[in-house]
């Protein structure tokens, strides 16, 4: 009955969006699993840097033209560079260094809420209903539990799932340069690539920092630095899962994802597209398992269907 009421174009632009979304949704999951899997021979920063050079690179062997620009509308870039990509994927690979890829998916997944506030907020969109804030409460009291994971002595370390937090409310602020950039109607592969042009500008200074503190010396394990023993480095690349793992971030997770993404929220609308991702904490879970062989506890099952009931219960309209 929906569709009966929307014009043919239309329904090719939802497929189209909603195609996308899905299939981004479904990669995204996998990330915290392949990036968990990668922390045991690099650092979160060493990932983070060669996945989105990595991107670069394919995003310019798809498009290779340059992409001009008003200076006004620079800052957009930037800002989603640095919000998206360079705090959002740090933050997030830390986080999953802290605690389990389980736990990172399932508090991440709640940055939709964030993109709804910051939709009202700065773009006057009506998004905070007394669904909504039911659905945050119900999100919030679910990863908590997911947090204790059943864990009753309190000698828990809360800095991953802090930083996994942090990364979504990130992600709400990315979401909004996505729907300025789209409303200027580029070539998506070429927004995307200038995102990350910035994201990799502004992961520059890490590295420095890293050197100058003595973070990157031979057999360090500080999540910020980048190995240049000769030794370390044959043995780590010439490991092919670390190559399958580091491709499928680049060019998979970031390169096509990215870009696609993109294109979902063009078509879908920004808020629509986000509610997406409520469903990617259901993928890693499942791929933690069997690749990691993660477990949840029954506290932390709770928890995992309270936060996700909770941001279902956060989309429910009135309707007219």
């Amino acid at each position: 009955m929906l569709f009966a009421t929307i014009s043919p174009m239309t329904k090719n632009r939802f497929a189209v969006g909603l195609f996308f979304a899905s299939v981004s949704v479904f990669i995204w999951g996998i990330t915290f699993v392949s990036t968990k899997y990668l922390l045991h021979s690099f650092s979160a920063y060493e990932i983070l840097l060669i996945r989105f050079l990595l991107a670069y690179a394919g995003l310019w062997i798809l498009r290779p033209k340059m992409l001009h620009l008003e200076m006004r509308n620079e800052i957009f870039f930037l800002l989603a560079g640095f919000s998206g990509v360079t705090a959002y994927q740090f933050m997030e690979n830390l986080a999953i260094s802290y605690t389990s890829a389980s736990n990172v998916s399932i508090i991440v997944s709640i940055c939709p809420i964030f993109t709804a506030i910051f939709s009202q907020i700065f773009l006057k969109e009506k998004n905070l209903t007394p669904f909504f804030m039911l659905g945050f409460l119900l999100a919030i009291f679910g990863i908590a539990l997911v947090s204790f994971n059943g864990v009753v002595v309190l000698h828990l370390s809360p800095k991953g799932d802090f930083l996994a937090l942090g990364a979504a409310l990130c992600w709400g602020v990315y979401s909004l340069c996505v729907s300025k950039i789209n409303s200027l109607n580029l070539d998506s592969i070429q927004a995307t690539r200038r995102i990350f042009f910035w994201a990799v500008i502004l992961m520059l200074p890490i590295a420095l920092f890293s050197i100058v503190t003595g973070a990157s010396k031979p057999g360090s394990s500080s999540q910020i630095a980048m190995i240049f023993s000769s030794a370390e480095n044959a043995a780590r690349f010439s490991n092919p899962l670390n190559w399958m793992n580091l491709a499928f971030l680049g060019l998979g997770a970031s390169a096509f994802c990215f870009a696609a993404w993109n294109i979902a929220c063009d078509a879908l609308g920004t808020v629509r597209a986000t509610v997406g991702i409520y469903l990617i904490p259901v993928v890693t879970i499942i791929f933690a398992y069997f690749a990691l062989g993660e477990s949840i506890s029954f506290m932390g099952a709770i928890g995992a269907a309270l936060t996700i009931a909770g941001l279902f219960v956060s989309e429910i309209k009135k309707r007219d």
